[in-house]
């Protein structure tokens, strides 16, 4: 039995503990379990320009609008990433977090995540129409660290010629915990954020979950 179907013997205690939550599995999508198979681990790519990728990360004309309506068009959310070399906290990402299978593959399935080099020189077209190259894209979104993934809203209707802030859910910087960082995908893909803005409420029951698993004989291994 997989890691992921050793979880849902704790379906009980997880669907108590979500609706204290005010959250409910009927809802779309559904709410994964809060931890699963970290094998087979994933091998990030890494590219000419130094930085670690993964190999679903999204190709593109890297024109934000048309990303993100494809990503709604595909039953997707739309995230961009900023990386730079020499990130420490950017690799880790990579070998620590993304290489853990069940991780991986939430996040694959469930976005589409668009990467962009902090000091990089590729034209990107923001969401307003203004061209520009990476490294002004994230001087203009105020990223000031790396990693850096910004979630984004999945309507922007009435958002037109709009761009950073008033189009995002939120922000996740610097090197994060894989349940963290699992969380925080999860919390976005569910839009949790609509019942409660607090994330660290939602974190700290998916930790409790976890914790709880952990105590259950033959528990699955983060």
């Amino acid at each position: 039995m997989t890691a992921f179907g050793r979880t849902m013997r704790g379906g009980t205690i997880a669907a108590f503990s979500l609706m204290a939550l005010g959250i409910t599995c009927v809802a779309e999508p559904a709410m994964p379990p809060p931890i699963g198979p970290d094998t087979p681990a994933v091998t990030p790519i890494k590219g000419d320009d130094g930085i670690y990728h993964q190999s679903w990360f999204a190709k593109s004309f890297l024109d934000l609008k048309e990303d993100h309506a494809e990503a709604k068009a595909s039953g997707k959310r739309f995230a961009v990433i900023f990386e730079q070399r020499g990130c420490s906290y950017c690799v880790k990402m990579h070998t620590d977090v993304l290489s853990k299978r069940y991780v991986n593959d939430y996040v694959r399935e469930n976005f589409t995540v668009l990467a962009f080099d902090m000091w990089g020189s590729r034209e990107v077209t923001d969401f307003d129409g203004s061209k520009m190259p990476e490294k002004k894209l994230a001087e203009r979104w105020g990223v000031m660290f790396t990693p850096t993934v910004v979630f984004f809203k999945d309507d922007l209707s009435g958002l037109d010629g709009k761009w950073g802030q008033p189009l995002e859910v939120t922000r996740m910087s610097l090197g994060v915990g894989a349940g963290t960082f699992y969380d925080l995908f999860t919390w976005v893909r569910v839009k949790a954020y609509e019942k409660d803005r607090n994330f660290q409420r939602f974190h700290l029951e998916r930790v409790k979950l976890r914790d709880e698993l952990a105590a259950v004989p033959g528990k699955p291994t983060e």
